[in-house]
């Protein structure tokens, strides 16, 4: 087959999977359409600009920052500690910088970089989500990740969007067998947040246990192409976090360990989970903050009955991986504890489950549900960007 008689057969099968994709990408658009408008309103009668609560406050300020600066911005805090802005990973500043290009500022920038990166997430959560279970349960997947309470985010100039687009297509390309992509896309999930190393480890674990496999086959390993593609995608897959986090250690001094340091000043590191502990069993010296700690047990043990469930329903080991590293990132690192929920954003392999459920469901009812809780979501997401919010 010539390459002119190829490029007409990616033409159909792109435009067959847009096809498939369609309902989900529809119903994802809709609920964030739904959010922003609701935000809209509230800021009006708030007297807030919307605008700024998405681009231009929180962690936005700093990869805006970084953008328009570069490295080695950083804020002295009375205490003596340093807030840099070397915490940030750089692919989301990139973009944004490259955004001033197109004449738009680095703010505005970031904000068509998340909408973008939001339906490409959309587009790689159903992809998976097929793939495993079936169209029906992919779109209800994208659904649910589109009304989660923190879901506005979304919309945020930060890089949830962005990480959760690359890691949902790298793990697409795994599962499909694309060893080169999915290696590309990890080095740039990489780039993007510190837990793209769970991207890193799904690519890995994967090729060790397909390597496993043919060995038990009695199968040469690195005989076909199709191995050295593997090998070359495992290769690719970690270069993008080790790049940064080299570099940073180079910059600052201090090593391998450099960039810990600079997380370290910004109150962030793991603990096994003791300060999240710590701030639960807090919560318990008043009656009304019992009501909390509560709600943050059981909120753990949801996450941990859904990741379960994933186990029992066989998903692949690139999901559980995946989402295994995510959540265990997320509940055991010590610093802001209000981030939890954004932090766990990306680990949408916990829904699937729920996607599942809904998908047996009937249209107008599975509908109903998910239209329900894209109110009360859109509601809480102005409600909580005009009060505490992120980081």
């Amino acid at each position: 087959m010539t390459d002119l008689d190829q490029r007409p057969a990616t033409g159909h099968r792109t435009a067959a999977a847009l096809r498939r994709a369609a309902p989900a990408l529809f119903v994802y658009a809709g609920v964030r359409a739904l959010g922003l408008a609701v935000l809209a309103v509230w800021g009006a009668v708030a007297g807030k600009s919307p605008h700024t609560l998405l681009s231009a406050r929180w962690d936005s300020l700093w990869y805006t920052r970084v953008a328009d600066f570069g490295y080695g911005w950083e804020v002295r805090l009375p205490d003596g500690s340093v807030h840099s802005n070397l915490a940030f990973f750089p692919l989301l500043p990139w973009l944004e910088r490259s955004g001033s290009v197109f004449g738009l500022s680095y703010a505005d920038a970031g904000l068509v970089v998340s909408a973008l990166a939001s339906l490409c997430a959309a587009g790689g959560i159903f992809a998976v989500a097929e793939h495993v279970y079936g169209r029906r349960a992919g779109v209800c997947a994208v659904a649910l990740w589109a009304v989660l309470p923190v879901g506005i985010v979304q919309s945020m100039a930060y890089s949830e969007s962005l990480f959760t687009a690359l890691a949902a297509w790298a793990l697409y390309a795994v599962l499909t067998g694309r060893w080169v992509t999915a290696g590309l896309l990890a080095a740039l999930a990489g780039l993007t947040r510190p837990v793209g190393a769970a991207v890193v480890a799904a690519v890995w674990v994967t090729a060790a246990l397909a390597a496993y496999r043919r060995k038990r086959a009695g199968e040469r390993p690195l005989a076909a192409g199709r191995d050295w593609r593997m090998l070359l995608g495992v290769v690719l897959a970690p270069l993008g976090a080790a790049g940064y986090v080299l570099w940073v250690g180079h910059r600052t001094g201090d090593g391998l360990f450099g960039y810990l340091d600079v997380q370290k000043q910004w109150g962030n590191g793991f603990d096994g989970g003791y300060a999240f502990a710590r701030f639960i069993g807090e919560k318990f010296t008043s009656p009304a903050g019992a009501l909390a700690g509560i709600g943050l047990i059981v909120g753990v043990a949801g996450l941990v009955w859904l990741y379960v469930k994933g186990v029992r329903q066989h998903q692949p080991p690139a999901l559980l991986v995946y989402c295994g590293i995510v959540v265990v990132l997320a509940l055991c690192a010590s610093g802001y504890f209000g981030s939890k929920p954004r932090l766990l954003m990306p680990a949408f392999p916990l829904l699937l489950p729920l996607a599942v459920a809904l998908a047996r469901l009937r249209t107008s009812r599975a509908a109903l549900v998910v239209g329900s809780v894209a109110l009360v979501s859109a509601v809480y997401g102005a409600f909580w960007l005009h009060g505490s919010g992120p980081p």
